[in-house]
């Protein structure tokens, strides 16, 4: 595994737009496409394809939550294709070291739908612990850096 992060541009954002999950996890992750729409439209977001080598295999998104003005990954999907092979957890970990790298120690917050075991047990394996809050319909974790 030789994984990356990437910036979204004009060379890639098609082919990032075309990665998906499965039918049945749909309701857990919003379309690429809405999320890179919203990184131009809300301030603070942060669009950031995951690579394997020269392969995309999934996409996460960071940056300030203009509601609660917390720093979140808002997104974290590997297509389909590329899934139970580690890169989640891989690309989260390399998400944390680049925030910490550019932030420092900060609190950083997630969230997932109630349903989504996968996801969740993905963020406790990773050192986010639940707040017992519920925004968005989505339970909140939230990991110190």
């Amino acid at each position: 595994m030789n994984l990356t992060l990437k910036e979204i541009d004009a060379d890639n954002w098609e082919e990032c737009i075309t990665l998906s999950v499965s039918e049945h996890q749909k309701e857990f992750v919003a379309d690429n496409a809405y999320s890179l729409l919203q990184s131009k439209y809300v301030e603070d977001q942060y669009p950031l394809a995951i690579f394997d080598g020269e392969d995309m295999v999934g996409f996460v998104m960071y940056g300030t939550d203009p509601e609660t003005s917390r720093m979140e990954m808002s997104r974290l999907m590997i297509d389909q294709k590329h899934q139970g092979k580690g890169y989640g957890k891989a690309a989260t970990l390399l998400l944390l070291e680049q925030l910490i790298h550019n932030y420092g120690s900060i609190e950083l917050f997630t969230s997932a739908e109630p349903e989504n075991v996968s996801a969740i047990g993905l963020y406790e394996s990773l050192g986010f612990e639940k707040t017992g809050e519920v925004m968005w319909g989505e339970v909140v974790l939230k990991r110190q850096l």
